[in-house]
C-alpha cells in the first residue's frame, strides 16, 4: 500500500476546491430558484442582455470559463511535473480509472439516446466529474475519509479534465478559419519561444493569453481550449528559484473557485420546473444524461480501480477500504460544470439544453447523495477509524 505524497499545498489546493464546491451548490440552487420564480424573465432577460459582441451568458461560457481552464492547465502541469501524475506507477491507477470513467458513460448514454434523431452528439455530457462538487460531498462525508481518497478523486477528475479538452477540441468543433488558427498557431510558438529562452515574467505570457483566446475563438475552435494550451507554456521554475506557474495558479485559484465557476453555475443551472411533467426524466435525452452520470461514472471507475487493484497494475490509496473507494467512484457521477457545458456545446440553447439540465442535475443528486451516504457510513481500514 502506497503512501500518499499530500503536500501542505496539495492539502490547501483540495480544500479549496471543497470550500469553492460549497459556493458552486448554493449558486446552483439559487438559479433554480430564481428560474421558478416572479424574476424568471429577468433571469433571462439578462443571460441574453448583450454586452459589445457576445451576450452577457456568452461571455461567461466562452470568456470567462477560459480563466477557468487556464487553470485547468496549469493543474495537470502541475501535476505532471511533481504530483500524482510525475511518475509511471503514480499515473496507472487514476489514468486507468478515469479512462475507464469516460468511456463507460459514453456508452450508457448511446446505448440509450444515440438511436434517437440528432442525440449521439451529446455523447460526451456525462464523461467528465466535477472536481469541486465532488470534494464539497467528499468534505461532508467526514472526516473518517483519509486524504488519499481525496488526492485520488482530484487526481481523476484531472485526467478527466484533460479527456474533456480533448473532446472539445474534436468533437465541438465547427467550420474552421484556416487563417485565424495559424494566427492562434503563431501566437502560441511565440509563447513556447519565449518559455524555451527562460522567460519568468508572467505578463508576456497573460497579454500573449489573451491574444491567443481571440485568435482562437475567431478560429472556429472552443476559445476556452486556449486557456489549457496557454497554460502549459507557463514557467514552472523562475530564475530566483520561485514558480511563476504556482503563483498564477495560486492567484487564479479563488477567483475561478469563488465567482467565475458559481457564476457559470447560477447562469446554467436554472432549469424552469413549472409545468414539467417528473415523466419527462424518461425521455431518452435527459434519461441518458442522468443514466450515464449515475450508471456509467460508478460502473466505469469503479471496474477500471479494482481490475487495477486485482492484476497488481497500481496500489491501493493509503487507507482506504475497497467500499471507500467505491464511494469516490459514485461521486464522480457528479458532472455538474463540465457537463452543462459539453451540453451547451452539443445542443446550443432551447429545449434540448433544458432537458440536458433536467439529465446532469439528476444525475449529479443521485451520485451525490449516494456516494455520501456511502462515505459517511463505509468503515474505513482499521487504522483510520
Amino acid at each position: 500500500m502506497v503512501e500518499t505524497k499530500s503536500s501542505p499545498a496539495v492539502l490547501a489546493f483540495i480544500a479549496g476546491e471543497a470550500a469553492g464546491g460549497i459556493v458552486l451548490i448554493v449558486a446552483a440552487a439559487l438559479a433554480l430558484i430564481v428560474a421558478n420564480s416572479p424574476l424568471a424573465a429577468s433571469y433571462q432577460a439578462a443571460l441574453h442582455a448583450r454586452l459589445g459582441p457576445l451576450s452577457a451568458a456568452h461571455w461567461v461560457n466562452d470568456g470567462l470559463m477560459a480563466f477557468f481552464f487556464l487553470l485547468v492547465g496549469l493543474e495537470v502541469k502541475r501535476e505532471a511535473l511533481e504530483g500524482a501524475l510525475s511518475t509511471g506507477g503514480a499515473r496507472v491507477l487514476p489514468v486507468i480509472a478515469a479512462g475507464a470513467g469516460m468511456i463507460v458513460p459514453a456508452l450508457v448514454y448511446l446505448a440509450i439516446a444515440g438511436s434517437a434523431p440528432g442525440l449521439a452528439r451529446g455523447w460526451a455530457i456525462p464523461a467528465a466529474t466535477d472536481i469541486a462538487f465532488a470534494q464539497a460531498v467528499l468534505l461532508l462525508a467526514g472526516s473518517r475519509v483519509p486524504a488519499s481518497l481525496r488526492l485520488f478523486l482530484t487526481t481523476i477528475a484531472v485526467v478527466d479534465d484533460i479527456g474533456a479538452v480533448l473532446i472539445i477540441a474534436l468533437g465541438y468543433t465547427a467550420q474552421v478559419d484556416l487563417v485565424m488558427l495559424a494566427a492562434a498557431a503563431a501566437i502560441l510558438g511565440v509563447m513556447i519561444l519565449l518559455n524555451r529562452r527562460g522567460v519568468d515574467r508572467l505578463w508576456p505570457y497573460l497579454l500573449l493569453a489573451a491574444l491567443l483566446w481571440v485568435a482562437v475563438y475567431r478560429s472556429g475552435v472552443h476559445a476556452t481550449v486556449a486557456g489549457v494550451l496557454a497554460a502549459l507554456t507557463i514557467p514552472s521554475r523562475g530564475h530566483d528559484g520561485t514558480s511563476p506557474l504556482g503563483t498564477l495558479e495560486h492567484a487564479l485559484h479563488p477567483w475561478v473557485a469563488f465567482a467565475i465557476v458559481p457564476l457559470f453555475g447560477f447562469a446554467n443551472a436554472g432549469l424552469s420546473l413549472k409545468g414539467l411533467d417528473p415523466m419527462a426524466l424518461l425521455a431518452p435525452l435527459p434519461l441518458a444524461v442522468a443514466l450515464g452520470l449515475f450508471l456509467g461514472k460508478q460502473a466505469g471507475i469503479g471496474i477500471g480501480t479494482f481490475a487495477c487493484l486485482r492484476f497488481r497494475l497500481a496500489e491501493r490509496p493509503e487507507g482506504a477500504s475497497g467500499m471507500q473507494l467505491y464511494g469516490v467512484a459514485l461521486l464522480a457521477g457528479i458532472g455538474f460544470t463540465m457537463s452543462l457545458f459539453v451540453g451547451g456545446l452539443a445542443f446550443g440553447e432551447g429545449a434540448m439544453l433544458d432537458e440536458v439540465k433536467l439529465g446532469v442535475l439528476a444525475g449529479s443528486l443521485l451520485s451525490a447523495l449516494a456516494g455520501f451516504l456511502l462515505l459517511r457510513f463505509a468503515r474505513p481500514l482499521p487504522a483510520y477509524q
